[in-house]
């Protein structure tokens, strides 16, 4: 993925209570992600959206996993996929990597497994990020949600952290409103928000003085 954006998750899953699980824990976890809760809906939501990771059941309605895996091969896809499934055989591996999965998980699985596996593959295609960003006297951690200015740690919510390290990757270039809401809010956020402001002012704030964040009028933000 490229080194300036924050890892983007399509979680394709029938069970709506492991559905909910998943989508709700990488989100604390730092992720932005979507839902599908079949094969149909993930084919449609990759055609109008961009993935870096997605997690795909393998047994799923309508178009089942395996078939899901080939057509986004097929397509040329750049999203990384990795395969859930309740079959844990060497076979069921071997085929389901042999689809075009990056990578494999057997049900049931730890949770913190999962994430730091679709952590590693949303950064393996692109080159490696620094593990702490910084600006001036700003460092940020984005694997541990810690900020600090001149040496002192800045308490940040889940979408400041995102925006953050959206506009420090950027390293000076412009961000616009539509990219952070894009990145850092999900496929509901309504494009006609102000939310993106709201977080700026808040985000402003505690940064403290002299300002870090510069709005260019008509185009978007940046450090």
């Amino acid at each position: 993925m490229p080194d300036d954006e924050p890892v983007r998750v399509l979680v394709v899953e029938d069970e709506p209570e492991l559905l909910s699980t998943l989508q709700q824990g990488l989100h604390r976890r730092g992720f932005t992600v979507d839902a599908a809760r079949d094969g149909e809906e993930a084919l449609e939501k990759v055609d109008f959206g961009s993935y870096d990771v997605i997690v795909l059941d393998r047994d799923l309605p309508r178009v089942h996993g395996d078939e899901v895996c080939r057509r986004l091969n097929a397509a040329a896809a750049t999203a990384r996929i990795i395969m859930l499934t309740a079959a844990a055989s060497l076979d069921d591996l071997t085929e389901g990597l042999d689809l075009g999965a990056d990578d494999y998980l057997t049900k049931p699985f730890r949770f913190p497994e999962l994430a730091a596996r679709v952590r590693a593959l949303g950064r393996r295609a692109g080159p490696p990020a620094p593990a702490v960003l910084s600006h001036g006297d700003l460092t940020l951690d984005p694997g541990r949600g810690i900020a600090r200015r001149g040496g002192d740690q800045i308490a940040l919510t889940h979408r400041e952290l995102g925006v953050l390290e959206l506009l420090l990757r950027a390293e000076g270039r412009i961000v616009s409103a539509e990219a952070l809401l894009e990145r850092v809010w999900d496929e509901h956020a309504d494009p006609f928000t102000s939310s993106v402001r709201v977080i700026m002012s808040r985000l402003r704030r505690k940064l403290g003085d002299p300002p870090l964040i510069q709005t260019v009028v008509g185009r978007g933000y940046r450090i």
